[in-house]
C-alpha cells in the first residue's frame, strides 16, 4: 500500500516527509494506522548512524494506532483494536522462553538491521528497498507493519499522545525501578538524567513510597519538574560532582539504588561512587557502540552492584497495561512530560529532543 514516512536519506540528515510502499502484512503481521509516535534518543541515534539499520531509513518505536488489517494466524488482536507497539521479540530464544523478551537473544537483529526477522524488506520507495521495520514498525508513519508478539491492545480512554510516550522511554524508566530495583517503601534512590526515561523512574519511585528521591540533571527546568513531579532532593550536576552531593545529603552512606539514564562514561564511575552498602546501580541511557567507562574495583566490595537494562527488564505485554491503569487511577502524570508536534513538524519535534527543549515529544498524526 501507498502511505506517508519520515524517510532520512543521510546519516544525520532531516526527517523528510514523503510517499513510500508499505508491504502487505504476511502471516503473524499486523497492520496499523498511525494514531501517534514518540520520537526518543533511540530514533536519532538510528538517524546519525549508531546502528546497522541502513540509509534511507524510516524510524519510530513507540506507535499507537488501529489494527486495519490482519496476517493469517493472527489472534491475540483484531481489525479495529487499538494498540500500543513496542520493542519486538522473537519468542523462541531461551531468554522469551523465561519470559525476559526485554533480553531477547535475537532483539537487536529484531530491531536494528531494517528487514523483518526472514530478512526481507517491508517499505520499498521506487521499487528499492527502504530501511525499515525499525522495531519491527517504523512508526514514524502514517502506517506500519507490527508483528503480533509487539502489540498489546489497549482501551480507548487515554489520548493516543500519553499512550505514546509509555512504549519505550517511561516503560524503560518505570520499568528499570520497579522490575530491576525491585523498590519498596522508604528506599533511598537517585536518578541522574532526567528526562523521559528518569523521570518515569522518578514517578514509579514517587508511586513506591521510595525516599529520599534525588534527581540529577545539568538543566535547571527539569529539576524544578522533577520537584513537582515527587523528587525530595534535586542536584545541579554543573555545579560539580554529584556523588560528593549525594554523600553529603546521605551522611556518607549513599544511595540504594541509582538510576543513570545519562549514557555519559563519567557518570559510571560517579554512580557506581554513590553507592550504598549494599547498593545497585543501574544504566539504562543508550549510548554508541565502543564507549567505554572505568570505575574503581574497590567499590563493588560489600555487595555493590553494576548492572544494565533493556526495555525496562519486564514483559511489555503485561507491564504496559499496567502503566495505562496507573495513569488511568491518576497515580503516573506522563501527560506532564508530553509536548505534542504535528507530523509535518517532525524536524522541529527532532530538534527539541536534541537541545533539551522538550522532555517527550510526540508525534500526532491526525
Amino acid at each position: 500500500m501507498r502511505t506517508q514516512a519520515a524517510v532520512a536519506h543521510e546519516r544525520g540528515g532531516a526527517f523528510v516527509i514523503e510517499d513510500v510502499d508499505l508491504d502487505d502484512p504476511r502471516p503473524g503481521e499486523v497492520l496499523v494506522r498511525v494514531l501517534a509516535s514518540g520520537i526518543c534518543q533511540t530514533d536519532l541515534h538510528a538517524r546519525d548512524g549508531y546502528f546497522p539499520i541502513p540509509h534511507p531509513g524510516v524510524y519510530g518505536h513507540e506507535g499507537v494506532g488501529i489494527v486495519e488489517r490482519l496476517g493469517a494466524g493472527v489472534t491475540r488482536v483484531r481489525e479495529g483494536d487499538r494498540v500500543v507497539m513496542f520493542a519486538p521479540s522473537c519468542g523462541a530464544c531461551p531468554n522469551c522462553d523465561a519470559r525476559r523478551p526485554a533480553y531477547c537473544l535475537r532483539h537487536l537483529a529484531l530491531k536494528m538491521n531494517g528487514v523483518r526477522a526472514d530478512g526481507s524488506p517491508t517499505l520499498r520507495q521506487g521499487g528499492r528497498p527502504l530501511g525499515g521495520a525499525f522495531f519491527q514498525q517504523s512508526s514514524l508513519a502514517r502506517h506500519a507493519l507490527a508483528t503480533e508478539r509487539n502489540v498489546v491492545r489497549v482501551d480507548g480512554d487515554i489520548p493516543a499522545q500519553v499512550l505514546a510516550a509509555l512504549p519505550c522511554g517511561v516503560n524503560t524508566g518505570a520499568g528499570a525501578v520497579v522490575n530491576v530495583l525491585g523498590v519498596r517503601p522508604g528506599m533511598s534512590i537517585a536518578i541522574v538524567g532526567v528526562g523521559a526515561v528518569g523521570m518515569a523512574a522518578l514517578l514509579a519511585a514517587r508511586e513506591a513510597g521510595c525516599g529520599p528521591i534525588v534527581a540529577v540533571d545539568v538543566r535547571e527546568s527539569r529539576l524544578a519538574l522533577a520537584r513537582e513531579l515527587g523528587a525530595t532532593d534535586a542536584i545541579d550536576a554543573t555545579r560539580g560532582d554529584f556523588a560528593a552531593a549525594l554523600a553529603a545529603m546521605t551522611g556518607g552512606r549513599g544511595v540504594e539504588g541509582l538510576i543513570d539514564t545519562s549514557g555519559v562514561p563519567e557518570n559510571v564511575q560517579r554512580g557506581v561512587a554513590s553507592l550504598a552498602m549494599p547498593g545497585t546501580y543501574v544504566l539504562v541511557g543508550s549510548v554508541r557502540p565502543g564507549i567505554a567507562a572505568s570505575f574503581d574495583m574497590t567499590t563493588l566490595q560489600n555487595g555493590r552492584t553494576i548492572r544494565g537494562c533493556i526495555q525496562g527488564g519486564g514483559e511489555p505485554e503485561t507491564f504496559i497495561p499496567s502503566l495505562v491503569a496507573r495513569y488511568r487511577a491518576g497515580r503516573f502524570p506522563v501527560d506532564r512530560l508530553v509536548t505534542t508536534y504535528r507530523f509535518e513538524d517532525i524536524e522541529r519535534a527532532a530538534s527539541d529532543l536534541a537541545s533539551g527543549a522538550a522532555i517527550k515529544p510526540v508525534i500526532v498524526m491526525d
